[in-house]
């Protein structure tokens, strides 16, 4: 049996594969453990729905401030930089959520607008990063990076249950969670890949400047609307799917983040397995076939009888949301040398989902409560097969002479 030593080159991407991928995980760790504690901090702070949604919005609004300017952040200091700088920053952030709650709104929303800023920019670093591996290693291997941070949802929704079944208290949990969260990022960053031509461009012509005048391109800001939709669908479920059971459907707590877990399992196993899929059957035909399995997971999850159809309504919804935002990194990242700015338009217009998703599923859930409010999130999602094309990869001359007149 003939075995080969691998290069430097192929050890270097492999270790970076692997901080790629703990980038990922431990930010779904985050963020679905702040969410599976949602409703007891709702509970505390004796919070109506419209009013728990405009304290969620300090999350998209922080996400926002850092999105808008993350490109050039990440041009100028690089991904591994702005991970491990973005990672300390969250352990400060959910540790004040966690323990501020105990004073008031206040001390909540501060520290998730700080939460949201420093997601927000690790999400665009992260997603560069993952577009670099890609390229070295040349497979299609997004995907299962966000199927890494899925499975850090997943991880922190499970855990969740248990603190909430085994009544821990909230700040301990959160707090030890953000502890662990901070120090296996910055370690696991270290291997990161320097980032190259998607590090360099954006400063050629004038820094931040230049970077913003990629909001004029017509493909960017479609792949940026496309996303979106998803997005909604897959915030709505984070942050909304626990206390729809457990409000809709009267489950206790534990059901409803057991429910959440559900759906982000079924998310998990369509950013795993979908790769395969984009390959053969390309990017449009697969996004317009989950978007039509995310509308019927809603249907499902919105009129079914019980508990079981919700179950198997939040299984679906889970499914069909899985490759929206993954491919739309992707499709931003087409052209290496404009990563970095198109990956932050693109995200910027993505978290606009979270930034009006909870004040308006929110407001709605005051008039037609929780659950019926799900139905505005179908909306989106038939918007966004309808201009799936948008996702098209990019021709291969495309790359190479500035497609959308960026230059001129």
């Amino acid at each position: 049996m003939i075995t080969t030593t691998p290069t430097a080159a192929e050890t270097r991407a492999r270790a970076a594969t692997r901080a790629t991928y703990a980038a990922f995980l431990w930010s779904g760790v985050a963020t679905s453990s702040w969410a599976s504690r949602i409703p007891q901090i709702r509970d505390a702070l004796h919070l109506s729905p419209s009013k728990l949604g405009l304290v969620l919005l300090s999350i998209a609004a922080g996400s926002i401030v850092a999105l808008v300017g993350s490109g050039h952040i990440v041009a100028r200091f690089g991904s591994r930089k702005t991970v491990a700088a973005m990672a300390a920053l969250l352990t400060v952030a959910l540790a004040g959520a966690a323990s501020g709650y105990h004073f008031g709104v206040a001390p909540v929303v501060l520290s998730l607008l700080l939460f949201g800023f420093a997601n927000g920019a690790w999400d665009v670093a992260m997603n560069v990063q993952g577009a670099v591996v890609e390229r070295a290693v040349g497979r299609s291997i997004m995907a299962r990076f966000h199927a890494g941070f899925s499975i850090g949802t997943v991880a922190g929704a499970l855990l969740g249950a248990l603190m909430v079944t085994a009544h821990v208290p909230v700040t301990l949990h959160l707090a030890l969670t953000a502890m662990v969260v901070g120090v296996s990022t910055i370690y696991a960053v270290r291997n990161f890949m320097p980032d190259g031509a998607a590090e360099s461009a954006p400063d050629e012509g004038g820094g931040l400047r230049h970077t913003l005048r990629f909001w004029r391109e017509p493909r960017t800001l479609l792949v940026g609307v496309f996303v979106l939709a998803f997005a909604l669908a897959e915030g709505t479920g984070i942050d909304w799917i626990s206390i729809s059971m457990i409000d809709g459907y009267r489950t206790s707590a534990a059901v409803g983040t057991l429910a959440f877990a559900v759906f982000l399992a079924a998310m998990t196993a369509g950013r795993w397995f979908g790769p395969d899929l984009l390959d053969r059957y390309g990017r449009v035909p697969v996004l317009r076939a989950l978007a039509v399995i995310t509308v019927a997971g809603l249907a499902l999850f919105i009129f079914g009888p019980n508990v079981l159809t919700a179950f198997l309504g939040a299984l679906l919804w889970g499914l069909g949301t899985s490759l929206g935002f993954p491919v739309g990194m992707s499709a931003a990242s087409d052209d290496p040398r404009f990563a970095a700015p198109r990956v932050s338009v693109v995200a910027s217009i993505g978290y606009c989902a979270f930034l009006g998703g909870p004040p308006l599923i929110g407001f709605l859930g005051d008039h037609f409560t929780v659950v019926k409010s799900l139905v505005a999130v179908t909306v989106l999602v038939a918007l966004a097969a309808m201009i799936a094309n948008a996702i098209k990869p990019l021709p291969a001359t495309a790359t190479s002479e500035d497609p959308a007149g960026v230059k001129g």
